[in-house]
């Protein structure tokens, strides 16, 4: 098992936990993986490169149906809640369990929920914090692949992404994140963005030479949970006072309850990045310029240096001219684009 301090245990064979559970529950039409095309572009000159996936299946992803005038507002659906047996992966004791995504993107997509029902607008906890990092953890300290990586991150407030109000942090593995680059001009550039900045950082909570405003922090090998958590906290207040420089005293942003701001946190074994948002996104035009061709909305892996469309116009825009992701960085100059 993968432990940390506080005491939460990830299973030590986490990674082939998380492939049978995605195999069968896919077999069995519980979830729905999105097959996607893949390109790297290299915007601007910072030299990093972004993947942009193109899954046009998702567009007709099935949405809730509006209920009738007049009927009785029901609760909404909350997949975290009382999850399909199938769906469930494994329980982190004493407060988290790990479920799969029902609507992948990436194969074996997985996502760490609270049991109880906590917002995804609040400030993460300590134990939060440690239950991600065990499941990192168990990832690379797996003995059947030790090259194996696992790309954690929580979109928090209306700008970020978040598409759900019950806690949660999703999880990537890396190898999956890789698929198609083999083929892909640039794809052997292609890493995760968080670890390229975290590593060109020689100072802590620097913001790094990018496109957006990113503030990161190296982990240390074998950090206690209570030192990850406050590493978080401090990112979150210097991402506060980056989009409110009135607010600079230490005591002046709280460290727990209702975020102030929205922002996208990351996590990978060495690296934490927190991405300050003031904007969810830009719409996109065509190569002449005449035509709008559709929203391109960013959620926490643009710290693993992805993007996702669903449109063929957005698809073909973006690889004719790769610094129109550029545009969607730069459309607000104020905190996550500056």
């Amino acid at each position: 098992m993968a432990e940390d301090m506080l005491g939460i245990r990830a299973p030590a064979n986490l990674p082939s936990l998380v492939k049978a559970a995605f195999e069968k529950a896919r077999a069995a039409g519980d979830l729905t993986c999105y097959p996607t095309q893949v390109a790297v572009l290299k915007p601007g000159r910072s030299g990093i490169a972004f993947q942009l996936r193109f899954s046009p299946a998702l567009a007709s992803k099935p949405k809730p149906n509006p209920p009738p005038p007049g009927a009785e507002k029901k609760k909404p659906f909350n997949p975290f809640e009382n999850p399909l047996p199938s769906m469930t992966v494994a329980q982190l004791p004493p407060n988290h369990v790990l479920v799969l995504n029902k609507f992948a993107i990436v194969p074996e997509h997985f996502i760490l929920a609270t049991r109880a029902v906590k917002p995804q607008t609040h400030v993460l906890e300590a134990d939060d914090i440690a239950a991600a990092y065990a499941c990192i953890r168990a990832y690379h300290d797996d003995g059947k692949d030790r090259s194996q990586e696992l790309f954690a991150f929580f979109n928090s407030g209306p700008h970020s992404g978040a598409s759900q109000p019950h806690r949660h942090i999703q999880l990537l593995p890396v190898a999956q994140m890789r698929a198609g680059l083999d083929t892909a001009d640039h794809g052997a550039d292609w890493s995760v963005v968080a670890d390229v900045m975290g590593s060109s950082s020689n100072e802590k909570d620097a913001v790094v030479d990018m496109p957006f405003a990113v503030l990161t922090d190296r982990i240390t090998a074998g950090a206690p949970a209570k030192q990850l958590h406050a590493a978080y906290v401090h990112l979150y207040k210097d991402a506060v006072r980056l989009l409110h420089p009135e607010e600079i005293n230490e005591e002046a942003v709280a460290g727990a309850g209702e975020a102030r701001i929205s922002y996208n946190l990351a996590m990978t074994r060495t690296t934490m990045a927190l991405c300050p948002r003031v904007a969810e996104g830009a719409t996109i035009r065509s190569k002449s310029g005449e035509e709008e061709v559709g929203p391109v909305a960013l959620n926490g892996t643009v710290l693993a240096g992805t993007a996702l469309v669903k449109n063929e116009a957005e698809w073909d825009a973006l690889r004719e001219d790769p610094d129109k992701l550029l545009g969607v960085f730069e459309q607000n100059r104020r905190g996550f684009f500056y």
